[in-house]
């Protein structure tokens, strides 16, 4: 008997597990342009510590021992096939698009590792350290540097009244004034231009100039789904680039695509561990419909409360749960040593070091 042919478009932490979980039952082809799956959340901490990311980058190969693996971009979308890059054809009974956000250019796993690298090098060797972008990326990537080099003079500059303005107040407060307290500048309400920037001075919005060795942006990327403007998924596509989608994750309008994670309309923080959910509701749903189930038996998924948790350091995080906001060691003890890389390698079937 022919098996059911999934096709999964994007290698980010929703596709891979997505993946995963049907290979063994489908005849799953996983499109993405890196032969790599990164978890992305340990970015921050693999540029001041490039052996973690040895831990990070995971070859798609690794954990897709079934799967058929295609390195190239997906660049349209009809109701029974998928075209790519490099000119391949894959048919599909079900399709799953977990694109996620925007990437920066393609690497290979070794020239990523060397790339780490270079990044470290860059630092150590900075005395002065800018870091544009007070949301998570850019509060952690302050944080890990002023850990690992707490003589050297980091600043952050956020154009926002408060940090980490995707969750409560009290989280930014709190992360600001941990900050503070490990002598970081923080300069809130202002930008930086950082194409004038020369031999290290940089100007802000305000007027105050900033002399550092080198500079990180860490801003929010764009959803990776302009190349669905032309698919059969065109329409529907929100105001905002995202793919509507039902309580069981199926595209509005078409009963075999699904779409998980960030490119998803579902109303939550977009998070690496609310996307694993969201893969294993479909994983869930495709085998039922493999089996002629009707849709009554089919999962659901309800959007989680907000949740979320930042690192500051190896040791101390800050954590918001609904109204209550916590930070120092305790959350610092749940994702700051190892941020979960033990255990997304577990649930890839890999050995968590």
């Amino acid at each position: 008997m022919e098996r059911t042919r999934v096709v999964v478009v994007g290698g980010g932490v929703a596709g891979c597990v997505m993946a995963k979980g049907l290979q063994d039952q489908c005849d799953v082809h996983l499109i993405d342009p890196k032969e790599y799956f990164e978890i992305a959340w340990a970015a921050m901490r693999a540029i001041v510590e490039p052996s973690f990311a040895e831990r990070t980058l995971i070859n798609h190969s690794e954990y897709l021992s079934q799967a058929h693996i295609i390195t190239s971009a997906a660049t349209n979308i009809t109701e029974s096939e998928v075209t790519t890059a490099d000119g391949r054809r894959v048919g599909f009974d079900y399709l799953v698009i977990a694109t996620g956000h925007a990437g920066g250019p393609e690497f290979t796993r070794s020239e990523k590792l060397h790339k780490y690298q270079g990044e470290h090098d860059k630092i150590k060797a900075a005395k002065s350290v800018l870091v544009v972008g007070g949301g998570p990326s850019g509060v952690e990537l302050a944080s890990e540097i002023i850990f690992a080099y707490p003589d050297k003079k980091v600043t952050l500059v956020h154009k926002g009244p408060r940090l980490l303005e995707f969750v409560g107040e009290k989280a930014g407060k709190k992360a600001l004034n941990w900050l503070i307290s490990k002598k970081v500048e923080v300069i809130l309400d202002q930008s930086v231009d950082l194409e004038s920037g020369s031999n290290g001075v940089y100007h802000t919005s305000g007027g105050e100039t900033i002399h550092a060795d080198c500079h990180y942006l860490c801003i929010g990327k764009p959803l990776a789904s302009s190349w669905l403007m032309e698919t059969c998924v065109r329409d529907s596509l929100d105001a905002h680039g995202r793919l509507m989608v039902d309580n069981k994750f199926r595209v509005k309008g078409h009963n075999n695509i699904f779409a998980i994670g960030d490119i998803t309309d579902v109303p939550e923080l977009k998070q690496g561990y609310l996307a694993q959910g969201h893969a294993a509701v479909v994983a869930k749903n495709v085998k039922l419909l493999m089996k002629g189930q009707s849709e009554s038996k089919l999962a659901t998924y309800k959007p989680a409360s907000a949740f979320a948790l930042v690192s500051l350091g190896k040791k101390e995080g800050v954590a918001q749960m609904m109204c209550l906001t916590l930070s120092g060691r305790i959350p610092g003890m749940i994702k700051s040593g190892d941020l979960f890389v033990g255990a997304s390698r577990k649930n890839l079937g890999l050995k968590s070091n």
